[in-house]
């Protein structure tokens, strides 16, 4: 139940950025009516982007990449790719609840008698573990769009494809225990999984010539990585904005 109604504030927070960008791009241009003259065959984009899983309260920034062929003037196929870096901390709520139950007994053990030269672990003692990801995302399929403005095109698509993640653990100097944690849960050091996403996405091209624009758009994602080690899968926004440029021939015609 906690899990769900986490996804169902990440699906809010993702309508409410929707919504927002749509807002502003409606304000940013002017709502000229009538079909696009110009769709060209090809469009790329490149940017800024924002993962934000806050199950795990993982924050990463970095860049997003996109290309695609459009099949007609509503519809794309192509390619996505994003790479984006944050710094999360791993705490035993987050855990499978055996392992949890197994660290809590050991906790509570190490606060009653010497486990370490370092001597008792004190009676306030939590455990926390701060750690580094870098997370990538590579994914492919159609794209719909919809061109009622001259200058504006709004867009939709499922997103479906693979996410890329490592994890360093870093626990802080001097704690022994969140250390022994580490050398045990991950002995090589790094941490990494490759799974399976999907959810949907969409946003709009601000056009401010026939072959540039600029691109605002939003994904809403479901995954489950590291399911050794997190009891929970997570939901995940994507958030990015950059320039986007479309060329070749004229589908619109």
């Amino acid at each position: 139940m906690q899990n769900a109604s986490a996804a169902c504030r990440v699906a809010c927070r993702f309508l409410q950025v929707l919504a927002g960008l749509l807002v502003l791009l409606l304000l940013l241009v002017s709502p000229a009516l009538g079909q696009q003259d110009y769709v060209g065959r090809f469009d790329a984009f490149g940017g800024f982007t924002y993962l934000d899983s806050p199950h795990v309260k993982l924050g990463e920034k970095g860049f997003h990449l996109q290309t695609g062929v459009r099949v007609v003037s509503w519809l794309s196929l192509g390619l996505d790719y994003s790479r984006a870096t944050g710094d999360l901390t791993l705490t035993p709520d987050l855990l499978p609840t055996a392992l949890a139950t197994q660290l809590a007994g050991e906790i509570a053990t190490c606060q009653a008698v010497v486990c370490s030269p370092a001597g008792k672990l004190s009676a306030s003692y939590v455990l926390s573990v701060p750690a580094s990801s870098t997370s990538q995302t590579f994914a492919a399929g159609p794209q719909a769009a919809w061109r009622h403005w001259q200058h504006l095109t709004l867009f939709v698509r499922p997103s479906a494809g693979a996410i890329h993640e490592v994890a360093v653990p870093n626990p802080a100097a001097g704690d022994w225990f969140a250390a022994g944690v580490v050398n045990t849960l991950v002995p090589s050091g790094t941490k990494t999984n490759t799974v399976l996403f999907y959810g949907f996405g969409g946003g709009a091209d601000v056009l401010f010539t026939k072959h540039w624009g600029l691109r605002l758009q939003a994904d809403l994602v479901r995954d489950h990585l590291f399911k050794d080690i997190l009891k929970d899968a997570r939901t995940t926004v994507r958030i990015s904005i950059g320039p986007a440029i479309q060329w070749g021939g004229n589908v619109a015609k």
